[in-house]
């Protein structure tokens, strides 16, 4: 099968063997993929990674458990070892053994074929196409803030960050009943949080006063100090990026302000797909490029041009 592996230096167009899959696992032909900056990170060295890229992604059983054949599905990211207190407590994201798909231990979602364990799995409503089904993972990620942090509704929410992720954190904590602005560098991106309703300023020209809930979803380390400048005494702060580099930070603004630092990755699927069947969420303005395989390398380049949003890979 045809993948696209990042070797330690650049990432190319494979063969590989179809993955095999033991009795508790299934080989899913994918249908879409998409690329996120966790994908562009790990190109620039993020965790020493090395294999076939990608962990968003729609697909179709065609190996495995007789039950799921022929299902369409989305699935979760983390293979956990099932067996150690982590995983007993419920916590298998957090297990010491884990693999993650694409990004640590486990081949992704950027080839003809990916495997993954049964449990990971998750049916698509018939009513939501290849091409939202695919956001099901960053949405859930999105949704997990709600599992991590109480936010009644009409809480005070400022949002970092105008990329993928934000745009989805955004719009899940305005469904919640959150007073949210989304605070960005590019107008297009922001216009489509202020279309559904959602307040949004230049975050380079907000003056507003911080407030209680904030979420960092910049991608940059500028972006985590103005997030702490943003949030209030005794307010939360919410991580949601992942940087491949490392500089000094200036942690005493926490402990003065004692702000609550909270991070936050994946998350539930089951309210990710409702969300998308119903249209709750706008991701169809997210996408800005569908690229066939063949052209994967070329997707990650469009990807990582300033501006981008969601750069589908075609893997059919």
């Amino acid at each position: 099968m045809r993948a696209l592996a990042f070797d330690g230096s650049r990432a190319a167009l494979v063969e590989r063997p179809e993955p095999a899959v033991g009795p508790d696992a299934a080989r899913v032909r994918v249908a879409l993929a998409g690329i996120c900056r966790t994908d562009l990170e790990l190109c620039r060295g993020y965790l020493g990674f090395r294999g076939v890229l990608g962990h968003e992604f729609v697909g179709t059983v065609v190996d495995g458990p007789r039950e799921w054949r022929g299902e369409r599905v989305v699935g979760e990211i983390t293979f956990a070892c099932g067996a150690c207190p982590s995983c007993a407590a419920g916590l298998g994201r957090h297990c010491p053994k884990r693999r993650v798909m694409g990004i640590a231990g486990a081949d992704g979602a950027f080839a003809e074929c990916v495997a993954l364990p049964v449990e990971n799995l998750h049916r698509v409503p018939e009513g939501v196409p290849d091409e939202r089904a695919v956001f099901s993972e960053p949405l859930a990620a999105a949704f997990e803030l709600l599992e991590q942090v109480d936010v009644p509704p009409g809480t005070r929410c400022l949002v970092l960050g105008d990329g993928k992720l934000g745009l989805l954190v955004a719009q899940v904590l305005a469904a919640a009943g959150a007073e949210v602005t989304a605070l960005g560098r590019h107008s297009a991106k922001l216009a489509i949080l202020a279309r559904r309703g959602i307040a949004t300023a230049a975050a380079d020209a907000f003056r507003g006063p911080p407030a209680p809930l904030v979420v960092e979803a910049s991608g940059s380390h500028a972006g985590f100090r103005r997030a702490v400048e943003l949030t209030a005494p005794r307010g939360t702060l919410v991580l949601k990026s992942t940087l491949a580099s490392s500089e000094p930070l200036d942690l005493a603004p926490l402990v003065i302000h004692e702000i609550r630092v909270v991070g936050s990755r994946c998350g539930p699927f089951p309210p990710a797909l409702r969300a998308l069947e119903q249209g709750t969420v706008e991701v169809d303005a997210l996408v800005c490029e569908r690229v066939p395989l063949a052209r994967a390398a070329e997707a990650l380049e469009l990807a990582a041009a300033p501006g981008a949003l969601k750069v589908l890979i075609d893997c059919a």
